[in-house]
């Protein structure tokens, strides 16, 4: 067994799009549109190479699920974050603002610890943490 994906509902499919690959490096693996269903699928991640299906990746990835007529959601509280791995949190917040990504809190070592932790924002509110790759 193994993890595929998390699926997040997005308000504006695009614009999570461009903060996945523009602000957080991330790549489209895909996308399909369910006319039928009036929805849209798009998986991001950072897969290299093309994949047949985004269940043929092999790192997992976000779903991000646009439903046409929902302009947006409440995230509600029992969400937590996604984690990435990251070389430097410091130079990864730097980036992710110069690129207009907003980081809620800035990169430092996390209370109770020695790991350094930093969380940014997606353009719906959901939180992404960066964790310092140990070295």
């Amino acid at each position: 067994m193994r993890i595929l994906h998390t699926m997040l509902r997005v308000g504006d499919l695009d614009r999570s799009i461009a903060f996945y690959t523009d602000v957080l490096g991330m790549r489209l693996v895909s996308r399909n549109d369910f006319p039928g269903g009036r929805f849209t699928l798009a998986f991001v991640g950072y897969e290299d190479g093309a994949v047949a299906s985004p269940s043929a990746a092999k790192t997992p990835l976000i779903e991000l699920t646009h439903n046409w007529d929902t302009p947006s959601y409440e995230l509600g509280n029992g969400f937590g974050h996604i984690a990435i791995e990251v070389e430097d949190a410091y130079a990864t917040c730097a980036a992710i603002k110069a690129r207009g990504g907003k980081v809620v809190r800035e990169a430092g070592p996390m209370q109770h610890g020695t790991t350094v932790i930093a969380f940014v924002e997606d353009p719906d509110g959901y939180r992404i943490e960066l964790i310092q790759k140990h070295t």
